[in-house]
């Protein structure tokens, strides 16, 4: 992705109708919203970081979606359309208060068979992933290792760089799950985000392996909370206070996360505003799985199937937008 805006200013040599993309066959977010009218309003601006508007649209473009566009669909903003109408006079609601959580704390053992809770974090002050720079990058990963060595009890955990993890390490995070990959996604190529890929990029987790922060993966932050069985309430109080004294630790070292009051946390994918956090648990159902409607069941549940070695797991998805 470029770092200036020079480019930009070759592109304003042609005029917007020209420059303008073929979204005729789209049916994405972007495409429903981007008029020619708004891209002539916004084509010559930039962040201060040289970030313009067809660097935000590209992986939209990449990306059409599955479905011709309807004619018929009234454009609004991505965020109302992802966010099932959120206006822009919203204001968005946080509560990291694991005492205000309802139940949680009573899912049958015999059927979930882990429980966890995510979210991520951008850092006030750098650039999005797809975006930034190998400093800037590596910047991110030198403050969290600082602050993440600094936890303590429960908390307490290492770092491990992608880059030069040894191949016991390796093989260790990938038996218990936690080492994620270089994406291979279209939409996440399309952004830009999977650029000198392992630099700057790395896993920490807790000695008790049920709190995890991943450096630099989608987000500058991608904080796990998960253990075996199905005590949501536990896993989502270790989130909670771990994700409070990872904030203040960042604090103490004069770096906010991004946020504002209409979209809450900031993060590179629209659709993890607010919150961010999804929550989840993988049950097994091994009867179900043998119903010749079981394809039908999880597509009107939106669950996802996902089997695990000789047994047929089901990973239900909670996601809370605000």
């Amino acid at each position: 992705m470029p770092f200036g805006n020079t480019h930009n200013e070759m592109k304003l040599k042609y005029s917007s109708e020209k420059e303008y993309p073929d979204l005729s066959q789209h049916n994405n977010h972007m495409a429903k919203v981007l008029t020619p009218a708004i891209y002539e309003q916004l084509r010559k601006r930039q962040t201060p970081s040289g970030f313009t508007l067809d660097d935000v649209i590209q992986t939209g473009i990449d990306n059409p979606g599955t479905k011709k566009k309807s004619s018929s669909a009234e454009p609004s903003g991505v965020a109302s359309q992802r966010h099932g109408g959120y206006k822009p006079s919203d204001k968005h609601k946080t509560d990291l208060n694991p005492a205000n959580l309802k139940g949680g704390d009573d899912l049958d053992p015999n059927y979930v068979l882990s429980s966890r809770v995510r979210t991520g974090r951008s850092v006030r002050g750098f650039c999005l992933p797809p975006h930034c720079s190998r400093g800037e990058r590596r910047a991110v990963e030198t403050l969290s290792i600082e602050a993440l060595d600094t936890l303590s009890g429960d908390l307490k955990g290492k770092y491990y760089a992608l880059k030069n993890m040894t191949d016991a390490e390796q093989q260790q995070l990938i038996d218990d799950h936690f080492l994620f990959d270089k994406p291979v996604s279209p939409l996440l190529l399309a952004s830009g985000m999977a650029r000198d890929w392992p630099d700057g990029r790395g896993i920490w987790h807790n000695v008790n392996k049920t709190f995890l922060v991943w450096v630099n993966e989608e987000d500058h932050l991608r904080v796990i909370s998960m253990q075996k069985g199905g005590n949501m309430k536990e896993v989502f109080n270790r989130f909670c206070t771990g994700l409070t004294k990872i904030e203040s630790l960042f604090k103490e070292r004069k770096y906010a996360f991004m946020w504002n009051e209409h979209l809450g946390y900031v993060l590179t994918c629209p659709s993890n505003l607010g919150t961010g956090l999804r929550a989840g648990v993988h049950v097994k159902l091994p009867n179900l799985s043998k119903n010749a409607k079981f394809e039908d069941i999880l597509k009107r549940l939106r669950l996802q199937k996902r089997g695990t070695g000789s047994l047929d797991l089901i990973q239900t998805s909670y996601w809370r937008p605000n």
